[in-house]
């Protein structure tokens, strides 16, 4: 494919020049000195984008997409004699529970239609009627329909009765608030290749420091044991190759991303994005799928036009250079998604809208 699109979906994204750039950096073995500079570079630059102090926070790098850091995250830190309370409004609750059920991880689920807003009254029952739970796992951005969940609120129940918050940010990480003291989060799962703007390949949790040195249980993966890594990346190494080209480009990323103005500056630019895709949908006559509560800054879910299949949208926006998404599951009859990730500007989305006009 030749011809420059421009990726709507949410993740991969468009990268600037400069990170793709960095690709093209010198081939580096993974067991010498020159690879542990870089990756204490990106680790370190992973706890600066939210200003996290080093001594009670780490960041830990896996080789593998962002449900490899969210299974990673889930399987090292739930003990055996632990239980998980899963909220889920969405495909990833979902997966996060699947993940659970493949390790023999107990857990628990306060289910909510896709969309739905959390439902304090009932997570808080859940709570109470089970002292077994010790961990609660959520989902920041859930990129289904567009909900952003409220952390504020489910860290204030996370604390009341003494609970470890798991948070899936694979799709907010670097573009919305995360507030890791006032939320009281104990881990963070995310990926090089969404609000970061790197490369796909890469995929790291931020952890408090306690949660890998005081609790210690016979690994549950060989590969995705998140305490290997991190004692291995405490001193420099890795317990497995990593994607050094992918590494080069992800310390890029975060240069550019502080440079920009860090996550402030970004979540912005996302802000007034998201808010202009809305209104020239809006006087399309299109609508959103969630139109009350929450949302995130990076991702617009909206109904398809009647009489419209999602296959005909797609097709035409990418003969015209713009990648689309599906709705998931049985919403994919009656829905799309527009992503406003990555290197995307006000420009990009006045052709995008020329082109919809002529199909809509």
């Amino acid at each position: 494919m030749d011809k420059k699109m421009i990726l709507l979906n949410p993740g991969p994204v468009n990268v600037s020049e400069r990170v793709r750039r960095a690709l093209m950096q010198s081939d580096m073995c993974h067991r010498e000195n020159e690879f542990s500079v870089l990756q204490e570079a990106v680790r370190q630059g992973l706890l600066a984008v939210y200003g996290l102090p080093k001594a009670r926070y780490t960041s830990v790098i896996l080789t593998g997409s962002g449900t490899a850091a969210v299974e990673a995250m889930v399987t090292s830190i739930v003990p055996p004699n632990g239980k998980l309370l899963m909220l889920k409004n969405g495909v990833y609750g979902e997966r996060i529970a699947a993940i659970a059920k493949a390790h023999g991880i107990a857990f628990t689920m306060v289910e909510h239609e896709w969309g739905q807003e959390l439902d304090r009254y009932r997570i808080e029952e859940a709570l109470k009627s089970d002292p077994a739970i010790s961990h609660i796992a959520a989902i920041h951005h859930e990129t289904t329909t567009g909900r952003l969940n409220d952390l504020g609120m489910i860290s204030e129940l996370a604390r009341t009765y003494g609970k470890v918050l798991l948070i899936d940010g694979v799709s907010s990480f670097g573009g919305e608030e995360l507030n890791f003291d006032e939320w009281n989060i104990g881990a963070v799962c995310a990926t090089a290749n969404k609000c970061l703007h790197g490369i796909p390949g890469i995929s790291f949790v931020v952890v408090r420091r306690e949660l890998l040195e005081q609790i210690d249980f016979q690994p549950r993966s060989v590969y995705l044991d998140l305490r290997g890594y991190y004692r291995e990346q405490e001193r420099g190494g890795t317990p497995f190759t990593q994607t050094v080209q992918v590494l080069y480009a992800l310390d890029e990323a975060l240069r550019e991303f502080q440079e920009q103005g860090g996550w402030r500056a970004r979540h912005e630019k996302y802000r007034q994005l998201a808010q202009y895709i809305r209104t020239r949908a809006q006087e399309l006559g299109i609508k959103m799928y969630l139109e009350e509560g929450m949302l995130a800054s990076t991702l617009t879910a909206f109904r398809l036009p009647h009489g419209m299949s999602y296959q005909t949208l797609h097709d035409h926006l990418k003969a015209a250079g713009f990648i689309i998404y599906a709705g998931q599951g049985e919403a994919g009859k009656v829905m799309f998604r527009i992503a406003n990730m990555g290197e995307i500007e006000k420009t990009d989305i006045d052709r995008l809208f020329v082109a919809m006009q002529e199909v809509v």
